[in-house]
């Protein structure tokens, strides 16, 4: 149990030091962008005493490490500051995004998990057959494409030529609980179609490479079926690695695309912070 949750622990402490790195270094990447919110706000026409005015207003005119700090101490009190596009709590903003970005990774997670368990399982069941190498295939086609290649080939195919599911996913609050499935089938799908091929790989290399494991051949000689063997004894010893990647892929596909790339970089430099 120590162990466990040193494992958690350092996991945690190793994606916070990942987050913080990632935010140094886009605040500097934007630092060196040309222009700043203040040209873009007030636009061409603006003079330099109004630039200087509002620089002043947000901020801006203080030095760049200065500003950075002053946003993490207050990202540490939950403060991310006022929007200035939308004129709104940043917080407020996320928050929303973040309901449905887990609505839609925990839908995703459901569908994918189990198919990509059985799936990576099956193929180590038959490896190194003509089922295998067209699962290779196919899931190194997936790995490849691109989530948005896939989300325009579903909508083209599921949406537009056949009509079975909506092509935008606007929910309400209003909504049932069936209408809030059906509403996110197409984007859940795509992102199962991207990480069941990550999963179904790890599966089926996880239980290939224990199949060659002492108490594995002890359990044929028995004369125990291929599938129960597997089953039984390889899959629950490859657990580890195949939590990892799902873990990993979860967070990684579902959130950051879905939540930190939608809300997180739009609005973490371009805000008005609250103390002002």
């Amino acid at each position: 149990m120590r162990d466990i949750t040193f494992l958690i622990t350092k996991r945690l402490f190793y994606g916070l030091l990942t987050l913080l790195a990632l935010s140094l270094i886009i605040f500097f990447m934007v630092e060196m962008l040309p222009g700043d919110p203040a040209s873009a706000i007030l636009a061409m026409g603006a003079t330099e005493d109004n630039l200087a005015a509002l620089r002043l207003e947000l901020g801006l005119d203080r030095p760049a490490i200065i500003r950075y700090f002053d946003w993490l101490f207050g990202v540490f009190q939950g403060d991310f500051g006022i929007s200035l596009v939308r004129k709104e709590s940043v917080t407020s903003i996320i928050s929303h995004r973040f309901l449905n970005t887990l609505y839609l990774a925990c839908y995703a997670a459901v569908i994918a998990v189990p198919i990509a368990i059985f799936l990576g399982a099956l193929i180590a069941l038959f490896r190194n057959t003509l089922f295998d190498r067209i699962a290779n295939v196919l899931t190194l086609s997936s790995i490849s494409s691109p989530e948005f290649f896939l989300g325009y080939i579903l909508i083209l195919y599921l949406s537009v030529k056949t009509d079975l599911f909506p092509s935008i996913s606007s929910l309400r609050n209003d909504m049932t609980f069936v209408e809030y499935l059906e509403r996110a089938f197409l984007p859940a799908l795509t992102l199962v179609l991207v990480v069941i091929a990550h999963m179904m790989r790890m599966t089926r290399a996880a239980i290939i490479n224990l199949l060659s494991s002492p108490y594995i051949e002890m359990a044929r000689l028995k004369g125990i079926s291929p599938w129960r063997v597997i089953i039984k004894h390889a899959l629950p010893n490859a657990w580890a690695p195949i939590i990892n990647v799902v873990a990993l892929l979860i967070t990684l596909k579902l959130f950051l695309t879905n939540f930190s790339l939608m809300c997180f970089f739009y609005y973490y430099f371009f805000y008005e912070p609250k103390s002002l």
